[in-house]
């Protein structure tokens, strides 16, 4: 098999994300034969570093052994079962360690991000629906992304995704993303988002933020002061605070979760990508007792939070997070990443020296270069994206901005090849 057999074979069929397929009459497709580690290999015999963790969920590389060990374990006991009504050990596992993990009672799975950020509107507007309250909105941050089912497009702020579908979207409200990392930054939107709430917070169910990193906003960085200014706030006004972890969880911004920078304990955690290494899909959303308490009742008085997946527990994908988990306890990960951390931002110190270098910055394990003075429609970052290919680096650009979010297992000098490729494709530019 060579690639550009599978690839024919790929196109007569497939439909696939985010794409338009239309680029692929020029663009090759890569079929991806195997991976370890940091690498992809295709069939042609080429290898590429997966600077990008494939769309942020591989922690600690692929065909890790110890967590493919786990999950053939599970696999000779049971791979799926019914999540209600029934029950399986790895579930329950799971759930005891998240939420010593991260302090919370009660944890309420899905089966990705998008759904998990379905779950944490639905239940904070029903939390007060059960209260008696019917409170419309959600308050966002401008640039933000949560997500491609129409709740979750509909609390995000990036144009590219959302606006076709406006017409059939639920009620939000935005208010100002810090326009940089300065706490005065932080500040001046804490002050804007309690101009709304003064104004609307009745009608407001929750708040919802992508911690620390806008990641499909271009991965625009702001200050942890606005998480702890905008936590008092819905704390004042009397609407929940909901943190999507998807991709800033699990070390991603050099603590093990973003709003441990801020001091705050969020009223709803959405995680999923990192969750499980990066092997299956799962996500989940950790809450209070006080919120499942307000669901708690006898049946007839109808006040369950009936939503559900047919997938919702997997085991094998339980087991894959808990041997993700037992790698975080036993090898000291973000410790260790804290110097990986440095490193990188050693490297990047020499693209501020480059002309077409509008800014270069940097949250723990994620790092950003922002190009300038390129036509928009001469699509610069999928210039970039196809050199690098051929020198083998994976990446892809969000515009004009190229980031890299490697797996953790990343070596010095893979760091090194990575970084020092796209510097070299971006200087030739």
């Amino acid at each position: 098999m060579t690639n550009a057999e599978l690839m024919a074979r790929d196109l007569a069929y497939i439909w696939h994300p985010c794409t338009q397929m239309k680029d692929h009459e020029q663009i090759p497709l890569i079929p991806i034969k195997r991976a370890k580690g940091v690498y992809l290999y295709d069939f042609d015999g080429n290898r590429y570093i997966d600077s990008i963790s494939s769309w942020w969920v591989n922690l600690f590389g692929h065909s890790n052994e110890y967590i493919n060990s786990k999950i053939n374990e599970q696999l000779q006991k049971l791979e799926h079962v019914i999540f209600a009504g029934f029950t399986h050990e790895q579930i329950v596992k799971l759930s005891e360690r998240l939420c010593a993990l991260t302090g919370f009672d009660k944890c309420f799975y899905a089966d990705n991000g998008s759904s998990a950020i379905e779950v944490a509107l639905k239940m904070s507007f029903h939390y007060f629906k059960n209260r008696g309250e019917t409170r419309p909105y959600f308050v966002s941050l401008t640039n933000s992304y949560h997500g491609e089912t129409l709740g979750a497009l509909a609390v995000g702020d990036v144009e590219l995704y959302k606006d076709t579908y406006k017409e059939i979207m639920i009620k939000t409200l935005q208010t100002p993303v810090p326009k940089d990392r300065s706490l005065e930054a932080a500040k001046d939107a804490a002050k804007e988002f309690e101009k709304l709430l003064e104004k609307e917070h009745k009608n407001i169910s929750a708040f919802i933020v992508e911690p620390l990193v806008q990641c499909a906003g271009y991965m625009h960085m702001y200050h942890p002061n606005f998480l702890k200014l905008a936590k008092e706030l819905c704390e004042k006004y009397g609407i929940f605070f909901i943190a999507d972890e998807i991709a800033v969880g699990f070390g991603r911004t050099g603590t093990m979760f973003a709003c441990e920078q801020a001091g705050i304990k969020p009223d709803f955690m959405c995680l999923s990508k990192g969750l499980t290494g990066g092997y299956l899909p799962l996500a989940v959303v950790l809450t209070t007792d006080e919120v499942y308490e307000m669901f708690y009742c006898d049946y007839n008085e109808f006040k369950a939070f009936l939503h559900s997946h047919s997938y919702t527990g997997n085991a094998l994908a339980c087991a894959a997070a808990n041997a993700t988990l037992d790698i975080f306890e036993k090898e000291d990960v973000v410790a260790k990443n804290a110097k990986k951390v440095t490193y990188i931002a050693q490297k990047l110190e020499k693209f501020k020296e480059l002309p077409n270098i509008a800014d270069v910055r940097q949250t723990g394990m994620i790092a950003a270069v922002e190009i300038k003075g390129y036509d928009p429609a001469k699509r610069i970052g999928l210039q970039i994206n196809q050199e690098s290919l051929k020198r083998g680096v994976f990446i892809r650009p969000l515009g004009s901005v190229v980031y890299f979010m490697p797996p953790y297992i990343i070596s010095y000098e893979e760091v090194d090849t990575m970084i020092d490729t796209v510097y070299d494709v971006i200087k030739g530019l």
